[in-house]
């Protein structure tokens, strides 16, 4: 049943002024709402039978082309829930059209995003949603604002804020696009007027730099898998690094969750957490012995990163943080004294893993000659396809 929509003067009550308010009427199935427009008139000034301002009512013109504002909007949402077959009462149809916005402040948003992806088990987004919501919080000593408030001078405050702090366009980046996603969010949940979105004119486009390479070369590979290591501590990064190198550009936190259940037929065998995608590869030699030497029977993951005491997605997620953190500074220092072209992290094994190969002549159906984004899934892809003879031929060339 299709709801009723006008507007009257509702003289049963009188104002402090001697008026009375005009009031939309919603009727939809034997209900009646009211709701006041904001003005108020004199009765005498009023025509009950046709229910519009007499001729000599005092802005006339004015309250007439309130009312069909009004009735123009209430009945253009009528007709949209009408289309899209949306239930609607009378009372949720004032609501809708009076307060079409659900005002929630930036912080709020914040922390309803960052909870949703704890609780959908994303803790490496919800970390980077934290260090954004930190980061935007120092910068305007609070979140407690509206989206609204942030237009194009607020956003070119907070990047002139971060620059001074010495942060690269990639860094600069990261964080305006994690609170774009957090805009868009709000702008999904109706919290601002999508005509206030400051993205249109300020570009996140712009801070984006070209990655430098981040590869070494087979000698410089080696350089490091023959440095004689003073600590525990060094010796344990180098392995890792080695172990990413040699089993497919393997990232830090899928070793992490390794077990023995990931060896099958000489065949390192998972499924890689960031893309759900299923990897098999051949286990080289030397890849071989960097398990055997962690293998701890009182320890069910191949290296000594996690442990049965992490049980929670949270401990493992702080563990591997905790862990990679230490081994790309302990990697840092270790390239610094070889001497190695560019800094040394975790991720560099992934980017050695591919350009060896690919300077080496395995063919790019085979390896892709970069890691990163797009090309990422596209040799995940491939990895899934390669025969056991081809990997094996391809692992060759690695050392």
């Amino acid at each position: 049943m299709n709801a009723t929509v006008n507007v009257l003067c509702y003289k049963s009550k009188v104002l402090s002024n001697g008026e009375s308010p005009l009031m939309i009427r919603v009727s939809k199935s034997g209900k009646r709402t009211y709701k006041s427009i904001g003005i108020s008139i004199n009765p005498t000034h009023w025509d009950f039978d046709k229910n519009k301002p007499k001729r000599n009512c005092p802005d006339k013109e004015q309250i007439e082309n309130l009312i069909i504002e009004k009735l123009k909007a209430f009945n253009q949402t009528i007709l949209e829930l009408n289309v899209t077959q949306k239930e609607y009462t009378s009372d949720s149809l004032i609501n809708k059209v009076e307060n079409p916005f659900t005002l929630k402040t930036v912080a709020t948003v914040f922390q309803e995003q960052i909870k949703l992806l704890q609780t959908s088990q994303k803790l490496n987004s919800a970390l980077l949603y934290k260090y954004a919501y930190k980061s935007l919080s120092n910068f305007n000593t609070h979140l407690n604002i509206y989206f609204s408030d942030i237009d194009i001078v607020w956003l070119k405050r907070y990047e002139n804020w971060l620059r001074n702090k010495n942060l690269a366009d990639n860094s600069i980046g990261i964080l305006f696009r994690t609170l774009r996603a957090v805009y868009n969010t709000a702008i999904e949940q109706k919290c601002v007027n999508p005509q206030s979105y400051p993205f249109r004119n300020y570009k996140v486009s712009k801070l984006h730099q070209q990655t430098a390479k981040r590869a070494l070369t087979k000698t410089d590979i080696n350089t490091l898998i023959n440095y004689k290591a003073t600590t525990y501590r060094e010796q344990f990064s180098i392995d890792l690094f080695t172990f990413s190198y040699l089993a497919g550009g393997i990232n830090f936190v899928d070793i992490a969750l390794l077990t023995n259940n990931n060896i099958a037929n000489n065949q390192l065998v998972y499924t890689r957490k960031k893309t759900s995608k299923l990897i098999k590869l051949p286990i080289h030699p030397t890849a071989q012995s960097i398990i055997e030497k962690y293998s701890n029977p009182n320890n069910p993951y191949l290296f000594p990163i996690l442990s049965s005491y992490h049980i929670t997605e949270q401990q493992k997620a702080n563990r591997v943080h905790k862990i990679i953190s230490k081994t790309n500074e302990c990697l840092k220092s270790i390239g610094e004294k070889l001497k190695l072209p560019i800094p040394l992290t975790t991720y560099v094994a992934r980017h050695s893993f591919a350009t060896v190969l690919k300077r080496s002549g395995v063919q790019t159906s085979i390896i892709s000659e970069s890691l990163g984004h797009s090309s990422e899934k596209v040799t995940q892809i491939y990895l899934d396809s390669f025969e056991n003879s081809q990997l094996n031929k391809a692992l060759d060339n690695l050392l």
